[in-house]
């Protein structure tokens, strides 16, 4: 008798790297890695999620733009996926690239909340800071207090430690020059970043064995104690009214999976946290690569495989 039940359909390879911070090199060879790793037509045929904070505390953030940019007509059958991180947005936000508040207020109205912080962080007051984003501001600004005690090292230049910026495209840090230096090619790709990405049939292999399931990527997780389906709204919305995006800059508060979402299996995935962190369907996959001794780290569905930039492979 003819078995007419079509095979199974492979399951798709989706690739997701985590927070790059400026380091070109370690970018290209977690790439080659990546490469070596994965069979060549599963590799040609990837999703490919980008995790977020492509600039700050690494000394090239202009020539990682270059690369992530050059990667759909290098890869065409690829799919690429480029999530805003913290500090994208921060960037984005003083080079006047987020698009306008939704309910027509001024980027000003954001700065309200958080006042307090202004002369300790040093806010930018340069050219064109009167209607600049809150994040923008504290991008650009020079913190008064040089050493950052959480993490042990020097602030570059603001809290974002967004000095290497600057000085990637040759200017110095807190320049308004540099709204004038980043190209118009750079300015188009950050303000398409997008802020969550959705899968919804997405391969991953578990203790109970393969499994199906939804897939959502943000840079740092959803918040616990807010219904989803508003977070995903305001975040496909880019609702650049809120002060501090939860989502794209939390921390303890957007960390577990969202209790309503454990009903159906739904894979998170993250970077920002400077953790590799995997614990049933939550994914943090950011080995802390803005340090310059730490890898830039990438999973790898549905195996999940970790590679990083570090890893000696043979072709």
């Amino acid at each position: 008798m003819e078995d007419n039940n079509p095979p199974p359909t492979k399951p798709r390879v989706v690739c997701c790297i985590g927070d790059i911070h400026g380091y070109t090199t370690k970018l290209q060879n977690l790439w080659s890695n990546l490469e070596s790793c994965i069979n060549p037509s599963d590799f040609e045929t990837a999703l490919v999620i980008f995790l977020g904070d492509y600039c700050d505390r690494g000394p090239e953030t202009s020539k990682v733009l270059d690369f992530l940019i050059a990667l759909p007509s290098k890869y065409p059958k690829q799919s690429h996926v480029f999530l805003c991180g913290n500090h994208d947005f921060a960037f984005g936000a003083f080079l006047g690239v987020l698009p306008s508040p939704p309910d027509g207020s001024e980027f000003c109205e954001t700065w309200k909340e958080y006042e307090m912080n202004e002369e300790r962080e040093g806010w930018y007051k340069g050219e064109s800071f009167e209607n600049m984003h809150l994040q923008g501001r504290r991008w650009a600004g020079n913190h008064t207090v040089k050493f950052n005690a959480v993490k042990g090292i020097d602030y570059k230049g603001s809290i974002y430690d967004a000095a290497p910026t600057f000085e990637s495209y040759g200017v110095p840090h807190g320049s308004a020059d540099l709204m004038k230096v980043v190209t118009d090619e750079h300015k188009k790709f950050l303000a398409n970043l997008v802020w969550i990405h959705e899968e919804d049939d997405v391969t991953i292999k578990t203790e109970e064995g393969i499994k199906r399931c939804k897939l959502i990527a943000v840079h740092a997780g959803l918040e616990k104690n807010k219904p989803v389906e508003q977070q995903i709204k305001t975040l496909k919305a880019k609702d650049t009214r809120i002060p501090k995006v939860a989502p794209l800059s939390g921390r303890k508060d957007v960390w577990e999976i969202p209790q309503e979402l454990t009903k159906t299996p739904t894979i998170i995935v993250s970077g920002h946290h400077a953790k590799l962190h995997i614990e049933g369907l939550r994914l943090i996959i950011d080995q802390g690569g803005g340090f310059e001794d730490q890898p830039v780290a990438a999973i790898v569905l549905p195996s999940l495989e970790i590679v990083r930039d570090t890893d000696h492979l043979v072709k």
